[in-house]
């Protein structure tokens, strides 16, 4: 009987998501790097049957580069121009799970085209955890030339405007499988 009730509960969530991109919104994955926005994006749009559009992912197809190598060659200033383009160009498409990367929520077209056309989720984590997360990867430009204060000031700077998300999903404690549940029953 519980068994048959959490089957139905589950459908009931999945058929409420369904009826929500129905409405021709995206699902749109925002936060820290390092917060898993591409690896729980992916798990959702695998579990909701969408497609899946990770940013970072498109801008290095588009360029045929690394992020890193964007970075280091042309600067930040450039990369955020590439990121605003093709960023703008996939929040056009309809019914799809789509993350950002970590400072495209910062952009001010960026922003106001998800708060107002589509379901924002912000990956909030406990800054040591996020902090540690960003110190294991040597991929990240901004984190590889920032000390650990300086980060933290980061996280806390981007927090602010991360918070006008829709949904805020803690994902401390949680394993991935957690927090997909989590964001299927919130949403």
């Amino acid at each position: 009987h519980i068994s048959l009730s959490i089957f139905k509960l589950r459908h009931i969530c999945v058929f409420s998501i369904k009826k929500l991109m129905k409405l021709n919104k995206n699902l749109v994955f925002l936060g820290m790097m390092g917060s898993g926005k591409t690896s729980i994006g992916s798990m959702i749009s695998k579990k909701l049957e969408l497609e899946f559009f990770d940013i970072d992912h498109e801008i290095e197809k588009k360029t045929k580069t690394t992020i890193k190598n964007i970075f280091d060659k042309k600067g930040e200033k450039f990369f955020r121009k590439i990121e605003e383009k093709i960023t703008l160009k996939n929040l056009k498409k309809k019914n799809c799970v789509i993350s950002l990367g970590g400072g495209a929520f910062l952009n001010n077209k960026i922003q106001n085209e998800v708060l107002t056309n589509h379901s924002s989720i912000w990956l909030k984590w406990d800054n040591k955890i996020l902090l540690n997360r960003i110190k294991k990867s040597k991929k990240r430009p901004i984190a590889n030339n920032s000390s650990s204060d300086q980060l933290l000031n980061l996280i806390n700077e981007r927090s602010k405007i991360y918070s006008k998300a829709l949904f805020k999903i803690k994902c401390d404690n949680l394993t991935k499988s957690e927090v997909v549940k989590k964001i299927i029953k919130v949403i």
